[in-house]
């Protein structure tokens, strides 16, 4: 197991880049500390796979430096890097048994025999594979045999860590809740250093303690799932994390108010003096549809909006509205009545995000 950090990372794939655009990489700095469960989570085009190929040594670095437990290994080629990493497709030897496919790492670098057998049977009951060890590959579902490339990255015990690169994009929708959950109980488990990359915020949330979320090649945010949803760093964490996304209002100082287009807005003291000191024309207001609160009436502080459409989602419901010139969206509870023709909304201080740039900047209470 190891800790590995990014030091001044970066990477483009042109000989000679000129402006932050042609970097797949962006300059970082970056930690994952020994034994951690972490997510890699983007969209597609991000950097996310080119970033894991970095650390495991099948890509290397423009420019910074990849270090193991603070020894750099920019030079070491993967196979000296003790690093396992699991694909989208599954990698298996159809030929072999899943005994002999899960064997196979251990042998490769001369493992006694005995030793091979005890960490087999361990790997496979960890994956619920032992039904499935004297059967040939080649004859496994396809979710099967991902369980078999996972297990072969999980039998070493010498690994510095697993890096999984979307391991879950073949599989049955209905299966991958359980593998997720499979990964999270094998790492509490084994407690080995992993990685995982997906574009799904589910798949990340579910198996990750803290996620690194990137968007054009940087990471704009490193926490826990909790923070990601309750104060995003970046405008992009907003949209990305949670469903439906972060509302985003553009606003502006006008006579000592807080104004969003000619709409007035009631957010509080603090926010309209943080804006007053803000020079950029780039500022927006954030916050979760989660956190607005809805009402039926006018209440002190509240703004009254007209509502859109209502959607019906069983447990809860989304109400598009219009406030003033912006349209956006509030989540209520199913036992809360659903407002007909207008609401009332507040904006509750606590939950309230200042955007400059597209980062987040802190509010003085």
């Amino acid at each position: 197991m190891a800790e590995i950090a990014l030091k001044s990372l970066a990477h483009s794939y042109l000989s000679n880049p000129e402006s932050p655009g042609d970097y797949a990489i962006r300059e970082m700095n970056h930690v994952w500390q020994q034994g951690g469960a972490y997510a890699l989570l983007g969209p597609s085009g991000c950097g996310k796979s080119t970033l894991l190929n970095i650390i495991s040594g099948l890509l290397e670095p423009s420019s910074g430096d990849v270090l193991f437990d603070g020894e750099r290994v920019n030079a070491l080629p993967p196979e000296l890097r003790n690093i396992a990493q699991v694909f989208q497709f599954p990698v298996v030897y159809d030929t072999m048994t899943v005994y002999d496919n899960l064997a196979f790492p251990l042998r490769n670098v001369k493992t006694p025999e005995d030793r091979v057998h005890e960490r087999v049977m361990e790997v496979a009951d960890a994956l619920e594979l032992t039904s499935q060890l004297k059967r040939k590959a080649k004859n496994l579902t396809a979710d099967e045999k991902q369980k078999v490339s996972m297990g072969r990255g999980l039998v070493r015990d010498d690994v510095s860590a697993i890096l999984f690169d979307e391991p879950l994009t073949v599989i049955d929708p209905h299966l991958k809740w359980k593998l997720r959950r499979k990964l999270k109980e094998i790492h509490q488990r084994f407690e080995i250093t992993m990685v995982y990359v997906t574009h799904d915020q589910l798949e990340a949330s579910t198996f990750a303690d803290k996620i690194a979320v990137m968007y054009e090649g940087q990471v704009v945010q490193f926490g826990t799932p909790r923070e990601l949803f309750e104060a995003p760093n970046h405008t992009f964490v907003g949209y990305f994390i949670g469903s439906p996304g972060m509302n985003f209002l553009e606003v502006s100082l006008r006579d000592g108010h807080v104004v969003s287009g000619t709409t007035e807005l009631a957010v509080g003291r603090e926010f309209a003096d943080a804006l007053g000191e803000i020079r950029s024309t780039n500022v927006k207001l954030g916050i979760r549809p989660e956190f607005i609160e809805v009402h039926d009436a006018h209440v002190e502080g509240s703004m009254v909006a007209d509502i859109i459409h209502a959607q019906d989602l069983g447990t809860y419901s989304i109400l598009y509205l219009r406030l003033g010139d912006t349209t956006l969206k509030a989540r209520i509870e199913e036992e809360q009545p659903t407002p007909s023709g207008k609401a009332y909304l507040r904006f509750p201080g606590k939950w309230i995000g200042l955007y400059v740039d597209e980062f987040r900047v802190e509010i003085a209470s």
